[in-house]
């Protein structure tokens, strides 16, 4: 039951705020050099989040076979 929400969790976060995550990243990426290391993390952080999100998604939609005609 938990690892399902957490599942669940995880691929809300990646499909609902992947491009926020992203815009504002390489926006803060453009205008400010990384000289903190909780900036790093953070941003690494989100990244992994919705690279994961991603993969789980993928995982679920390519183990689900096409019906044939």
């Amino acid at each position: 039951m938990k690892l399902t929400f957490f599942k669940f969790f995880i691929k809300w976060i990646a499909t609902n705020l992947s491009i926020p995550f992203w815009i504002v990243g390489h926006v803060h990426l453009t205008t400010n050099i990384y000289h903190d290391l909780h900036e790093i993390l953070a941003s690494m952080g989100m990244n992994i989040i919705v690279a994961t999100g991603f993969w789980l998604e993928w995982k679920e939609k390519s183990s689900k076979k096409p019906k044939k005609s």
